[in-house]
């Protein structure tokens, strides 16, 4: 049944059981850790075997400590490779120690004094079948089946130093049976079985791809994508092709040169998360690949050829800037393709999501749980957020002049937040960091009231008012709309503190004066607030904490009673404990509310007639199936579903009884 687009994102994917970490007591390795030693260069040589779904490699990593003196080099190596063997430079046997909840492998050494050069070699072996632990919890990130496999750096499938932030570069030899090829970042060349890459930029190569068949080769725009679909989503891949060009070419007008234009893209399985970029690949699941070109979770995608590739954080509590701008680049494609209405409907979904966190500021981002619900809407969507809103205080063209001077400033290099305000302020004359500080290191927005009164002048109508807010130490300059029996009156005013009085001469009559009408601040609202809690309900339900979920429903009923939105999440809720007569009862009430979002009607419907059907009352079943044709909505699917129903009565499946 529809929830939140499932394209943002590494998005829009979520960790179904790693829990509300706003919420809840942090584990230790949610934190910001600072690794003692910066990873330089990999050499990996692995074989990889299809048939027993096994790995063998050894590889020895160039490093350099970093801060103080260290006497322990620590890694983080996934679970299920068992290491046989680690030796230092010198050729000495170490004795590494392991911890498992938060796949740590520790090697003692020798006093090794900050700048000086190291290298470990390990060797280790084991069996990534998808089925074990994950060290991203709920998502498989490497598997190798007899046709086919994927290894993903957040895998930890070789010895990570900084995940996410420390670039290296990396030379890789990986052996594999006759008939299969390798694909990976860099230059590369096979034969034999044998497949060599050698990226010599520091980035975070290391995602590998194992295949079979012949790509889908398209050729879009002057781009050239190669695609390993597999079964139905074999069909969509030349559209993908295509769109990928298009972006390609979209994104290198707004942001300059882009890291690897060409890329190869290749599908996952179910439980991998909708999409990840590597340099110069992209995993993609069948789920985010869809029927149709998944168009939001592409452009989130394909940025991340700058965002994330060319630069990426100094440390976790930045990972905003690449994220950020990321989910941002969904909206500006929309932009490209639909217009702004397109754009501030997405903007509008995407402000709900960042406002489901509002205690943790931007520059905590550490604090989130990888891939949680929470690391994707403080560092994904309130990131987007922050950047519109940043766009708004530049103005368009300065606002993307600043991003192209951000990425030439820094390509093939690591940033922090200090980098990208002091770009903005050299490129625009301003002193932004009253704009940092109140968007990057505080959390909440503000929740605008509006007093005003209209006058007759000799030369038309003056609107006299005052835009109230709680926040103390608030400024922004805020769009103020005001619709007339002729054109519409259009002010920009700086809001500054608590209060702020304006006064605005129109030639028509005012009928309507609206705040931010094109929703580019971060704010709220009643109608924010109902759907926050929605959100937040949505978010307990997925890691199935029901109570919780039904509380944050009711907070949004209690704001709005016939909210259709919020009956159809508790009725939900109710189904999946079989209480059917109350699911019922709010599947009605859900059918006699407001009615938004539109599909809530087909689906109210179509859950009724799987309710009739499940208590043995098939004609009242086959009215709601009905009901729900006669809607003509097939959001998500849903008149498969009727169709489905109609010639079959619903059954519940053995897990669900």
């Amino acid at each position: 049944m529809p929830r939140r687009n499932p394209s943002t994102s590494l998005t829009a994917v979520i960790a179904l059981a790693a829990g509300l970490a706003a919420l809840l007591p942090l584990p230790s390795y949610a934190q910001e850790r600072k690794p003692q030693i910066d990873a330089k260069h990999y050499v990996i040589n692995a074989e990889i075997n299809p048939e027993t779904q096994s790995i063998k490699a050894q590889v020895t990593v160039d490093y350099t400590p970093v801060g103080d003196s260290i006497n322990v080099a620590a890694f983080e190596l996934n679970n299920a490779l068992t290491i046989s063997k680690v030796t230092d430079e010198h050729g000495r046997a170490m004795q590494p120690s392991r911890t498992q909840n938060d796949f740590t492998v520790r090697v003692p050494v020798d006093a090794q004094a900050p700048g000086s050069k190291h290298a470990l070699t390990f060797e280790y072996d084991g069996r990534l079948s998808g089925q074990e632990d994950s060290p991203v919890f709920g998502l498989k990130f490497a598997a190798i089946h007899p046709d086919y496999a994927y290894l993903m750096y957040p895998a930890r499938w070789f010895p990570v130093v900084g995940y996410t932030t420390d670039r290296f570069s990396a030379d890789m030899n990986i052996r594999v049976p006759a008939g299969f090829n390798v694909i990976a970042s860099g230059a590369g060349a096979g034969s034999d079985g044998l497949f060599t890459y050698h990226f010599t930029k520091e980035s975070f190569p290391g995602s590998i791809a194992v295949v079979k068949e012949a790509p889908v080769k398209n050729s879009s725009e002057g781009i050239r994508t190669d695609l390993y679909f597999r079964g139905p989503e074999h069909d969509v891949a030349n559209s993908y092709g295509d769109e990928i060009g298009k972006m390609i070419n979209y994104f290198s007008g707004l942001y300059g040169q882009v890291a690897y234009g060409n890329l190869t893209v290749i599908e996952t399985e179910e439980g991998s998360p909708n999409g990840y970029s590597a340099p110069g690949l992209m995993f993609l699941s069948p789920r985010g690949i869809g029927k149709e070109v998944n168009s939001r979770l592409l452009a989130n995608q394909v940025a991340r050829q700058w965002w994330g590739v060319a630069i990426s954080p100094t440390n976790r509590n930045h990972l905003w800037l690449t994220n950020g701008l990321a989910v941002y680049s969904e909206a500006l494609w929309t932009e490209h393709e639909k217009g702004a209405a397109g754009a501030e409907g997405l903007m509008k979904e995407t402000s709900t999501e960042a406002l489901t966190v509002d205690n943790v500021p931007l520059i905590q981002s550490a604090r989130m749980e990888d891939y949680s619900p929470e690391f994707w809407a403080l560092t994904g969507d309130k990131g987007a957020a922050v950047y519109q809103m940043l766009r708004t205080v530049l103005t368009d063209e300065t606002f993307y002049k600043t991003l192209k001077a951000f990425l030439e400033a820094f390509y093939w290099r690591s940033v922090d937040t200090a980098d990208l305000r002091q770009t903005a302020e050299k490129v625009s004359n301003q002193d932004l960091k009253w704009f940092f500080i109140e968007w990057i290191e505080s959390s909440g927005a503000p929740d605008f009231k509006l007093e005003y009164t209209v006058f007759r002048t000799q030369k038309g109508f003056r609107v006299v008012g005052k835009i109230s807010q709680d926040l103390d130490t608030f400024r922004m300059p805020v769009d103020l709309r005001i619709e007339t029996e002729g054109n519409p009156e259009d002010k920009l005013i700086e809001v500054s503190g608590t209060s702020s009085e304006f006064s605005v001469d129109t030639f028509g009559k005012p009928k309507t004066v609206t705040i931010d009408p094109g929703q580019k601040l971060l704010k709220l609202s009643p109608d924010v607030r109902v759907a926050v809690a929605i959100r937040r309900g949505e978010q307990f339900a997925e890691i199935s904490e029901f109570t919780d979920a039904l509380k944050e429903y009711q907070k949004a009923l209690e704001t709005k009673t016939h909210n259709s939105l919020a009956h159809y999440r508790v009725a939900e809720v109710y189904f999946l404990q079989n209480n059917f007569q109350s699911a019922a009862n709010e599947f009605r009430e859900a059918l006699n509310g407001d009615l938004e979002p539109k599909w809530v009607e087909v689906w109210a419907h179509i859950s009724l007639g799987k309710i009739f059907d499940i208590t043995g009352q098939r004609d009242r079943a086959v009215n709601e199936y009905e009901q729900a044709r006669r809607t003509h909505d097939n959001t998500q699917g849903a008149q498969d579903e009727v169709g489905k129903y109609l010639r079959k009565p619903y059954e519940r499946k053995h897990s669900e009884v």
